[in-house]
């Protein structure tokens, strides 16, 4: 798998490029765990999510809006407690470089990224209980938080066949950000993970048409301070778009996650506690050049969710900017 997708037509320098700029958006976020919200946040792949890039240094910087309640009688585990009715808000940025290898590995191309995450959190509960009885220990509680999530060191290689592309990605999470288990509203984990996954990518720039899947599992490690693990998470982020003029693309994007096996620990006092979500909605990209030697691309999509299990659900808002080398021109 060596080749180069083919550049026919009259968008295909742009349908490209674009995807150059897109592909490099690999790291994921994370977010607080046990409350019903996963380490990997869904809709982090999009479209070309396993074209190949350019050499060279690149630079993301994605901004994220997530919003998110859940009904007043569903609990939620933290610390120990039980949260019931919690209601989320956030404004969260992750920026970081990522360096893309010109020599080949594993007859591929190789990406090395580290993301780093900051942003304000606001978290809110109906009430909190404690002990078995589920006696009841605080009426409704609001908190906000502004500060460093954790470290995202990711390594991924890509393969590409014309208008097929294919790539697989290692992801770990180092725990470093801003956390304390008796805080509603958390930046940081608590705790470590590590997530591998694989995509596909269907480009035909004559055509200016494109379609990307990506899915992936999350291990999690136990939360120190609380005495909870996670169990393992499934997840799938899929996106499809069509470039209506030379430098803009539209479509649709959507995830599907579900937790695979159950929860453990002396702190997780609901049991298993497996969750899920489904979510779907809209996008338009825009690919521009930045200078001679760098290419600029922004995305901006949004989220609407449903069939959430054990999770608060609600709508969530994405809007990237990445900067890359230029694709090179064809001769």
């Amino acid at each position: 798998m060596q080749g180069r997708a083919p550049r026919e037509g009259i968008v295909s320098r742009s349908v490209w490029t674009a995807a150059l700029l897109a592909a490099m958006l690999g790291p994921q976020l994370a977010q607080a765990d046990e409350g019903g919200i996963s380490v990997w946040l869904p809709g982090t792949y999009g479209s070309f999510a396993a074209v190949p890039g350019e050499p060279g240094w690149s630079f993301a910087i994605l901004y994220i809006h997530p919003s998110a309640d859940a009904g007043g009688d569903v609990r939620f585990p933290r610390g120990g407690q039980i949260d019931l009715g919690i209601d989320g808000r956030g404004d969260l940025f992750a920026f970081g470089p990522t360096y893309t290898f010109e020599e080949r590995f594993l007859n591929g191309q190789a990406s090395l990224s580290l993301l780093a995450i900051a942003g304000r959190n606001n978290a809110s509960v109906d009430a909190t209980l404690t002990g078995p009885s589920g006696g009841t220990v605080s009426g409704s509680r609001n908190e906000s938080l502004t500060g460093f999530g954790d470290i995202l060191p990711q390594f991924t290689v890509k393969w590409n066949e014309g208008v097929n592309n294919y790539m697989t990605y290692v992801m770990g999470l180092v725990p470093v950000g801003s956390y304390d288990p008796d805080r509603l509203a958390n930046i940081g984990l608590g705790h470590g993970a590590v997530d591998w996954g694989a995509g596909y990518t269907y480009l035909d720039p004559s055509t200016g048409r494109e379609f990307s899947i990506a899915g992936g599992l999350t291990y999690n490690f136990e939360n120190p301070d609380t005495d909870y693990q996670n169990g393992i998470d499934g997840h799938i982020d899929w996106a499809a778009s069509q470039f209506i003029t030379e430098h803009t693309h539209i479509g649709l994007v959507g995830y599907a996650f579900q937790q695979l096996t159950g929860d453990s620990g002396a702190g997780a006092t609901l049991g298993d506690f497996k969750t899920r979500v489904f979510g779907v909605g809209p996008q338009i990209g825009y690919k521009f050049e930045a200078n001679d030697t760098t290419d600029g691309y922004v995305n901006l999509k949004g989220y609407y969710e449903f069939g959430a299990q054990n999770r608060a659900e609600g709508w969530n808002v994405w809007l990237t900017l990445a900067f890359s080398p230029a694709a090179k021109k064809s001769e």
